[in-house]
């Protein structure tokens, strides 16, 4: 499985076709099953599982006709913060940089 950490955005993408694919094909459907059931052309579908490259809501309508949607709820999750932390950061005042010290120019003997 690759790591997405230390992959490009063009690896993550084709893994992410590679995933999808698997998928389909683990529930017995052809590219036009599932372009049929996402309500997107063929041609789309093989584009995304052979480059990855889609539109994102083209992505998200495969995800649907394969049953992951529930696998969406953990993308992209925001950090609750607590009262305490929301309070420190309104607290917070932006502090300006020390200033540089000149250095005199020497004088010329």
């Amino acid at each position: 499985m690759l790591d997405f950490a230390f992959s490009t955005s063009d690896e993550i993408t084709a893994e992410l076709g590679l995933r999808l694919k698997a998928v389909r094909l683990s529930q017995s459907l052809t590219q036009a099953d599932l372009a049929e059931r996402a309500g997107i052309s063929v041609g789309t579908v093989k584009s995304l599982e052979r480059t990855g490259q889609s539109s994102v809501a083209s992505l998200v309508r495969v995800v649907q006709a394969l049953g992951l949607t529930d696998q969406l709820q953990s993308l992209f999750v925001l950090k609750v913060q607590s009262i305490a932390e929301m309070e420190q950061a309104l607290l917070a005042k932006r502090q300006r940089a020390p200033r540089k010290t000149r250095v005199p120019l020497r004088s010329r003997p």
